[in-house]
């Protein structure tokens, strides 16, 4: 029998050796210096030899208990080398069947459509924090729990909203997965958010009052910051979009001969098409802006890659810099205009409208498209009258019929 000595010291030949150890184990010695165990048995006569991985990473000891390991199953009538192919196979099938193969399978038919910045945060979201856990599973093989412990796992570090929409979107994965006869079971379905994650606290947007709204409009339109962070402050006050619908908006969104922005179902949350009729206030900034980015795809294109938008934070910043951090944020444009429309008796309808509030049907889609049009182009031109107002004081507005 072998030592471990004989074998650390085995030199290489001009030719390839073998040192033979007990029950047909033997090291091959090959001429580059490399060296294999290998385990000689017969099957129907014929000589066999399996591989049980090249020598220091496999010690003798776990050479020899792998050859033992092969004996038994041939006492038993099984080819070792037939069993490990057929392993091989198995874990090929689960492979390909595994959670991350459906989870990109599903994804390459859901983002048909989708904002690219939106299918990419989903994407990210799988690598990050859902492949880690199920991504190496058989997807017909997941269990309740499992998908319990990865969104707890996401919630643990503090991402609450996240574990939440990793749940959702694991979900859709196992939907598809059934789909196409993948799985038989959604473990997902069987479970609510609310069964093993904490309830969210309801976030309240920091916004001023209305009496502070005068200082933040000459703040704005005095701001030393960029000329389009400056302008994309401005036009969130004047549409009070949401902050993701006015970074990404493109130019040819925007008919300025008609005074309207037409924002696609596919950047809009309620993924209906939104209509945000311009002020004579919004029109003027989008024509200084169009001297800066008009030659760009993007109204407000990132310093560095003009590709991509600006970053969701850079209107934040804007506001901190000029001495509103915590005390508005662009997100608080819309509660402000909704409160202060409210309260100068302009249809709870059209505000909700134009805030993008309505849930709408697909039946009912393209004609909400234009609902109450012409009574929301005069709000939205009272609303830039009223900013207007608010750094050189007119007499009081009123309301347009």
């Amino acid at each position: 029998m072998l030592t471990e000595l004989q074998v650390k010291n085995a030199k290489p030949r001009d030719k390839e050796y073998k040192l033979s150890d007990s029950r047909g184990l033997y090291l091959l010695v090959r001429p580059n210096g490399s060296k294999l165990w290998q385990c000689r048995y017969w099957l129907d006569k014929k000589e066999r030899k399996a591989s049980f991985g090249p020598y220091p990473e496999t010690s003798l000891a776990e050479a020899r208990a792998q050859c033992d390991e092969l004996k038994k199953m041939r006492a038993k009538g099984i080819d070792p080398l037939e069993e490990k192919k057929a392993r091989e196979a198995a874990a090929q099938i689960a492979k390909a069947n595994s959670f991350e193969s459906t989870a990109r399978a599903w994804f390459a038919k859901w983002s048909r459509g989708k904002s690219v910045r939106h299918a990419d945060y989903v994407k990210r979201r799988l690598e990050t924090d859902v492949f880690p856990v199920l991504g190496a599973r058989p997807v017909a093989a997941i269990k309740a729990p499992e998908v319990v412990h990865m969104v707890q796992r996401i919630e643990q570090r503090g991402a609450l909203d996240i574990a939440k929409r990793a749940f959702q979107t694991t979900g859709q994965v196992f939907r598809y997965a059934i789909a196409h006869g993948l799985a038989d079971d959604n473990p997902a379905a069987k479970i609510r958010p609310s069964d093993v994650l904490p309830a969210a606290r309801k976030a309240n947007y920091a916004r001023v009052e209305q009496r502070e709204l005068p200082s933040l409009i000459r703040k704005i339109r005095a701001y030393k910051g960029t000329p389009v962070t400056r302008l994309a402050v401005e036009l969130m006050a004047l549409t009070f979009v949401r902050t993701s619908e006015l970074i990404a908006a493109r130019w040819d969104e925007f008919d300025l001969q008609a005074a309207e922005w037409r924002i696609p179902a596919t950047r809009m949350k309620m993924r209906t098409p939104h209509i945000v009729p311009l002020s004579s206030q919004a029109i003027e900034a989008l024509t200084v802006l169009r001297e800066i980015t008009g030659q760009r795809e993007l109204l407000f294109p990132g310093e560095r890659d003009h590709s991509r938008p600006m970053s969701n934070g850079t209107i934040l910043g804007a506001l901190k810099r000029m001495g509103y951090a915590r005390k508005m944020t662009g997100h608080g444009f819309r509660g402000l205009a909704s409160t202060i429309l409210h309260e100068k008796g302009f249809d709870h309808m059209h505000i909700e409208l134009q805030l993008a509030h309505q849930e709408r049907n697909r039946v009912s889609a393209s004609y909400n498209h234009a609902l109450y049009l012409e009574q929301r182009k005069k709000m939205m031109q009272w609303w830039g009258d009223f900013i207007d107002m608010q750094v050189c004081p007119k007499p009081a507005l009123s309301v347009a019929a």
